[in-house]
C-alpha cells in the first residue's frame, strides 16, 4: 500500500511539472507547446510526456489545439482558480489596489507567501502608466519589501531556521544580510512601524514600499506593494509607503465583507 501511494504521489508530481510548463510565459506567447518541447523544458522523455498529456487533457487539465497540435493549460484549472482563496483575495483587494495607483500614480501589486518566495496574485496601474505583467511572478522573500513584510511576524524559532545565514547570503538581490540576527532586526523594524521600504536593495535603480493585509484574526495573509524606478519615487518613498500602510489597512477591514 505504501508503494502505491509513493508512486502517485511521484506521478501527480511530474503531472504537476508539465502543468507549470504549461504556465511559462513562453506558452503564452506562441499560443501554446508541442509535446518536444514541452518534453526538453520538463527534462523528460517525449513518449512519457505525450502519455501524461494525453491523460490530463480527458480531465481538461489541459487543452490541445485541433489544428496546431500545441498544448495550452485547460478550462478545468480555470474554473478551479476561480473557486480558490487567492480569487476571493483579488477580487476584494482589486479596488484597493486601483485607488492605491492612482494615489501614488504608481503601479501597485498585491502578493502572497508562497514558501519562502513572493507571489504576484495582480497588479494595477494609474491611467497614463505603462503596466508591466508581474501576474504570476516571484522573487525571494528577504530581497523585497512585500516578502519582508510577509514573513515579519514569524515566530523567532522559525526564522532562525529558515533563514540562516548561508541561506541569506544565496538570495538573489543587492542587499545581502549578514547574518540571522540582521535580518530579524529588519522584521523587527517592519512590525514597529507597519510598512517596509527598500531602496536598491533588490534591482540596481529600483525602490519600493509594502504593508501588510491582515485576515479577520489578524494575520497577515498578503501584502500590498508598490515599485518604481528611484529617480521618480525616491523623493516620495516614506509618504508611499504610509499611504500604502492606510490602504491596505482599509482592505484588511473589508477582506472578509461579502463580494
Amino acid at each position: 500500500m505504501s508503494s502505491k501511494r509513493q508512486t502517485n504521489s511521484a506521478g501527480l508530481r511530474r503531472d504537476i511539472e508539465l502543468l507549470e510548463v504549461l504556465g511559462k510565459h513562453e506558452t503564452e506567447h506562441r499560443s501554446g507547446l508541442g509535446v518536444i518541447r514541452i518534453a526538453e523544458l520538463a527534462g523528460r522523455e517525449k513518449t512519457q510526456v505525450s502519455r501524461a498529456l494525453s491523460t490530463l487533457a480527458e480531465q481538461g487539465l489541459v487543452d490541445r489545439d485541433p489544428k496546431t497540435l500545441l498544448y495550452r493549460l485547460g478550462w478545468r484549472l480555470y474554473a478551479l482558480s476561480a473557486q480558490t482563496y487567492e480569487a476571493h483575495l483579488v477580487a476584494v483587494a482589486t479596488p484597493y489596489l486601483r485607488r492605491l495607483a492612482e494615489l501614488t500614480q504608481e503601479t501597485t501589486h498585491l502578493c502572497v507567501l508562497r514558501q519562502d518566495e513572493v507571489l504576484t496574485l495582480s497588479t494595477a496601474s494609474p491611467a497614463h502608466g505603462f503596466r508591466a505583467v508581474w501576474e504570476g511572478l516571484t522573487s525571494p522573500a528577504p530581497s523585497t519589501s512585500a516578502g519582508r513584510v510577509l514573513v515579519c511576524e514569524w515566530d523567532e524559532t522559525s526564522i532562525r531556521s529558515k533563514w540562516t545565514a548561508p541561506m541569506l547570503a544565496s538570495v538573489s538581490g543587492v542587499r545581502k544580510f549578514a547574518s540571522t540576527d540582521e535580518f530579524a532586526s529588519e522584521l523587527l523594524k517592519i512590525r514597529q512601524q507597519g510598512f517596509s521600504i527598500v531602496d536598491e536593495e533588490f534591482e540596481i535603480g529600483v525602490v519600493g514600499c509594502s504593508a501588510p493585509i491582515r485576515d479577520a484574526s489578524g494575520r497577515i495573509v498578503a501584502a500590498l506593494n508598490i515599485g518604481a524606478p528611484k529617480s521618480r519615487l525616491e523623493s516620495k518613498l516614506d509618504q508611499a509607503a504610509r499611504i500604502t500602510r492606510k490602504v491596505a489597512r482599509e482592505l484588511s477591514e473589508t477582506l472578509y465583507a461579502p463580494l
